[in-house]
């Protein structure tokens, strides 16, 4: 998949909800609305580390990132 061209329509992603208290029913189920939940979660990470490498990728286009001289 390749970023969009313009930075703007490549917002960062947003957090899935966490299920309100009382949405799992305890009676086991399979798969629990956590089990959802925790697969969000997964995906969310995943897609805020591909677009963090994305927002650095282009801040070294940029030049933005300068080396520190010792």
């Amino acid at each position: 998949m390749s970023p969009p061209a313009d930075d703007a329509a490549d917002s960062p992603p947003v957090m899935p909800l966490e299920p309100e208290a009382g949405a799992c029913c305890q009676s086991g189920c399979d798969p629990c609305v956590y089990d959802h939940y925790w697969a969000a979660v997964d995906r969310y990470e995943q897609a805020l580390a591909d677009w963090e490498i994305r927002q650095a990728a282009r801040r070294t286009k940029r030049g933005t990132i300068k080396a520190c001289s010792i």
